[in-house]
Order: structure tokens, then sequence, then C-alpha cells
């Protein structure tokens, strides 16, 4: 990306080209629902648009509802797209970014070495309500098995920052605690990467909370957010479409 918008590379997607980032605070929030006029956070993701071109013709965000909606895109389509009450999207096709907005939650990043990709906004209700089985799943249907995907979790907020009330806790984990307790949304979200088969798995060690000076956290009490990004340049080897 260029010096216009500043971003943090994802580690743990050694995949030739497939590119995969989140912004820092210092490239203003995307969302829009904080203190910035509207106009100037769709300048931020038009600019971000123009700058994915270079990957490829489509980038695909939707309005996020902490749901386990993941929508498959495929690859006959130009333009940003951006669709209803979805957190989960999924590139059959190499030359389609595919963004969402984060603050604490988990970006989950997965790629294939097909050039397909996937990107996935878990919060503790995506991660207890398994998403990233909802994202596998839609993976599988393009012929795509768990043990062949490399999967990275970006920024996040730690698990010492991020404590729950009792009933989320048992959610998350399905243990039974009595006070409030902290929990790694990183750290479920491996677990469960793991049991679905999946070995290639990259966990950031970059806090949302602590490192507060680079990133917008809502726990913090930032309305700001970040986006995340992944995409394979179109040059890259692609799936026939579905």
């Amino acid at each position: 990306m260029t010096a216009r918008i500043a971003t943090e590379p994802v580690d743990g997607l050694v995949l030739d080209g497939v590119h995969a980032f989140t912004t820092t605070r210092a490239a203003g929030t995307f969302g829009t629902s904080g203190d910035d006029p509207v106009h100037e956070v769709m300048g931020r993701w038009s600019a971000l648009a123009e700058e994915l071109q270079r990957f490829g013709p489509r980038l695909a965000s939707a309005s996020q509802v902490h749901g386990t909606r993941v929508v498959t895109h495929g690859g006959d389509w130009a333009g940003w797209l951006r669709i209803p009450a979805a957190d989960g999207h999924v590139a059959a096709r190499a030359g389609t970014a595919l963004a969402i907005v984060i603050a604490d939650c988990v970006p989950v990043f997965l790629a294939h070495a097909s050039g397909a990709v996937a990107l996935l906004h878990a919060g503790w209700r995506g991660t207890a309500a398994h998403i990233l089985e909802a994202g596998v799943r839609a993976l599988r249907c393009l012929g795509i098995p768990p043990k062949e995907l490399h999967l990275s979790l970006g920024p996040a907020i730690c698990g010492r920052c991020y404590e729950v009330s009792p009933d989320v806790y048992e959610r998350i984990t399905a243990r039974a605690v009595s006070r409030p307790t902290t929990v790694d949304l990183r750290d479920v979200l491996a677990r469960q990467a793991r049991a679905l088969g999946i070995a290639r798995i990259h966990a950031s060690s970059q806090c949302t909370r602590c490192d507060h000076d680079r990133f917008f956290s809502h726990r913090a009490g930032d309305r700001g957010r970040q986006v995340a990004v992944i995409v394979a340049a179109s040059d890259a080897t692609s799936l026939d479409s579905p």
C-alpha cells in the first residue's frame, strides 16, 4: 500500500500473490458510526478501493451484524460491492479483495494456494456461534479441504485485556465461571481451527487495547474502526467459478 493509507501487514499467509493487512489508527476510521464526517470516511474507502485495483477489479464488504453469514463471491463482476447483514466473505477467484471493519474483534484471514481467500469478522458472538466453521464450510464447497488452508488471526484485543461476564464466557468456552473472567478469542479460534483440520495457524501478538496508540479499540472507548483486507492478486492461479 502507498503511504497515504497506513497499514499493518498480516503474517502467516506465506502464499504467492496473497496480500493481507489491517489499517492502523494513522489511516483514520473506516466506520461510519464514529465521529468523523461520513464524506471523509467514504473518501478513505474510495482511496482503498483505488489502491486495491492493482490486485484485481473487485472489492467486497458488508454491513456487519455479529452473525455467522458467510457470502461466497464469484469473479463475474467489477467494482465495489457492499452487501447487507454478513460477517464473512469468501472469494472463489483471485482478483477479489475482501474487507471487514474491526476494533477489538478478531479478523480471521484464510488463504489457499489456488487463489481462493476468505475473511471473517469474529467477535465473541461470532466465535461462540462458530463463524470459522461456516467459513471453512464455504471453502469446502469450492473443493478446498481444511488441511490445505493457511489461517492467520490478526490484531485484536488480547486475553489479558478482554474480560467478559460469566454467561458470555460460558457461551464462548462452554465452561462455567462465577465471576467476570478474561478470555482470549484468538486462542479459542485457534483451537476451533485445529479441530476443523487446519494445521497452518498463525496468531498475531498485537492487542488493539494494549497498542491503543496504533489501533482503534472499542474497549478503550474509541468509535473508530480499522479495516482488514485480504486479496489474491489476479495474476495468481484462481479457481473456476462454482
